[in-house]
């Protein structure tokens, strides 16, 4: 069984998430944390639940998702991951921020690259990687399927979708993107989004205005 933590972190809320199995083995999925102290309350909760972080995964490239990758390779010795799609965009990240009023140093070089062909293992646990353009180039979620539960990065939101007007978005794509690799989904899947609450598959499908 997967289990999951939430943060809010950073003035662009986003939803930074760790996962962890039996094994308390853990990755840390787009962390956002730019203070000192969001850094501090993603540690503390590490800590004090004893797990081991293996990896730091990236569902896109924006700065906003990758604001805490250096301190937490750093700070566990880990690796981090993204689509290969995206690592023009991470390598801007210091650029993107700039436009967006943020001083962010530059994370490092992803060294794993994130496809639809390999699973986002660790412990016992394993994650189905989709890839979902539209957002940006290399966007991805992960699923997964024995849980119940979808991470939708900013590919889908509850009531919403990604915002295409940023380099590298492509609006027509993201529709592609949401109505082949996420609308055929059970409609119990629950969906954890970038950003904002919990929702879906089946309320997306039924009640979001842009699918």
């Amino acid at each position: 069984m997967i289990n999951v933590k939430t943060f809010y972190f950073n003035e662009l809320r986003v939803c930074t998430y760790i996962l962890w199995d039996e094994t308390s083995e853990c990755i840390i999925v787009d962390p956002g944390c730019e203070s000192t102290s969001e850094q501090q309350r993603l540690q503390r909760f590490i800590t004090g639940n004893a797990l081991t972080p293996v990896l730091v995964v990236n569902t896109h490239a924006h700065f906003d998702h990758v604001l805490g990758n250096l301190f937490a390779t750093k700070t566990y010795a880990i690796p981090s991951a993204v689509h290969e799609a995206d690592t023009a965009l991470l390598a801007k990240t210091t650029q993107q921020s700039a436009l967006f009023g943020f001083q962010v140093a530059q994370p490092p070089v992803a060294t794993v690259f994130l496809t639809e062909n390999e699973p986002v293992r660790f412990g016992h646990a394993k994650l189905q990687v989709l890839h979902t353009p539209g957002h940006t180039p290399g966007g991805i979620c992960l699923y997964a399927a024995s849980d119940g539960f979808i991470l939708s990065g900013d590919t889908l939101f509850a009531g919403s979708i990604g915002r295409t007007d940023l380099p590298g978005g492509h609006y027509d794509t993201l529709l592609q993107s949401i109505r082949t690799k996420l609308m055929p989904l059970p409609d119990t899947i629950k969906v954890l989004p970038g950003h904002g609450p919990t929702t879906t598959i089946g309320e997306e499908r039924r009640n979001n205005p842009f699918i």
